[in-house]
């Protein structure tokens, strides 16, 4: 599709890429918690974690939505059909968007099997810019379905949906790292956007501390909901699920099967 080379694979990308260069070299000059594991090859697994993933990302995921988009742009009955200009639909598009991916993350952790798949992504004893892309496939192809239905009722345009996806991605990158920003600079931030220490709590392996947090590029989710949770110190949260006290010794093929492998 067109829409996706011009926007995604040309601009969206090179911009990804570029802010991934960015924080891994943040990250490693200003480190907000402590490392437990060799940082290569964590590096190593997470990225055979993450291909199939972005395989299905760019190929499958990302043309389903557009696709879906470009169905719907001229029907009056989906969300903001009532608001007088195009750029206000889009907008509240774009927040409906990122509204319903902070419920499908707590539903994530909510329902069983939707987490076992989620798991992959939290038993990383370590909480970086790699960790990012630790996602585990079955997790994006169940994904399709919620997040599917929600572009499609949004009324959200090809171009927003892609802009959104962009946008996620970018928030991804920058709340998984772990880069130390100046205390009141992320205090500032936090109270639009998740941010590094707000999302370094939700990977903690106290499971009243990982029921919290769960927005992806706006922190104000949270606060409405009231599962928001700043008042932790880095430098006592211990990073993964404690169920999985060894999950530093999986390889990338381990941590693929798991899902299946869980009884």
């Amino acid at each position: 599709m067109g829409v996706i080379r011009r926007n995604f694979d040309y601009i969206g990308s090179p911009v990804l890429a570029g802010l991934f260069a960015v924080l891994f070299v943040l990250e490693s000059k200003f480190q907000l918690r402590r490392r437990v594991q060799n940082r290569w090859k964590r590096v190593k697994v997470n990225a055979q974690v993450a291909v199939p993933s972005f395989a299905l990302l760019r190929f499958i995921f990302l043309p389903l939505m557009v696709k879906l988009a470009s169905r719907n742009q001229h029907i009056c009955t989906r969300l903001g059909y009532f608001l007088p200009s195009h750029l206000l639909r889009q907008i509240l598009a774009f927040f409906f968007l990122d509204y319903t991916n902070y419920l499908w993350h707590i539903l994530n952790h909510k329902i069983p099997l939707l987490w076992r798949f989620h798991l992959v992504h939290h038993i990383d004893k370590d909480l970086d810019l790699t960790t990012a892309f630790r996602f585990h496939f079955g997790e994006l192809i169940g994904s399709i379905f919620y997040r599917g239905a929600f572009t499609y009722l949004s009324g959200a345009t090809p171009l927003t949906v892609i802009i959104y996806e962009i946008a996620f991605e970018a928030a991804t990158e920058f709340h998984h790292s772990n880069t130390r920003l100046p205390l009141q600079l992320e205090q500032t931030l936090n109270k639009v956007m998740v941010t590094p220490r707000m999302h370094g709590i939700h990977h903690s392996v106290n499971k009243c501390e990982t029921n919290s947090n769960f927005s992806v590029i706006f922190s104000f989710w949270d606060r409405l909901h009231g599962t928001l949770n700043l008042n932790v110190n880095q430098d006592d949260l211990i990073i993964g699920v404690a169920e999985y006290p060894g999950a530093d010794k999986f390889k990338a093929s381990e941590l693929l099967m798991m899902p299946l492998m869980k009884g």
